[in-house]
């Protein structure tokens, strides 16, 4: 008879017994932050390209900024991506 070690855990456990967690929580913050963005520019009608142009930065930075897989994202471009968007970046420290 196998034991399955994670039998009546949660899915956090798994996580962090597979020493992962942390990983894929800043993943799946990213994502959201994307597919945010992503949403706003849809409900703005506005083009990857327009909202490169009007960040002042190239349509490659922006895609990293939109690819979900990507986490190399900068304050600068996150804050920019927002005001272009009309909206604020906040950003803040939470309990762990």
């Amino acid at each position: 008879m196998n034991k399955n070690k994670y039998r009546g855990s949660n899915f956090d456990d798994f996580l962090k017994g597979e020493g992962i967690l942390e990983e894929v929580e800043l993943k799946a913050s990213k994502r959201a932050v994307a597919l945010q963005l992503e949403k706003l520019m849809q409900s703005q009608r506005l083009s990857k390209s327009a909202m490169a142009g009007r960040m002042h930065t190239s349509r490659a930075a922006l895609d990293r900024l939109l690819d979900a897989s990507n986490p190399s994202v900068t304050l600068v471009t996150l804050d920019k991506a927002a005001r272009v968007l009309g909206r604020k970046l906040k950003i803040e420290l939470v309990a762990a």
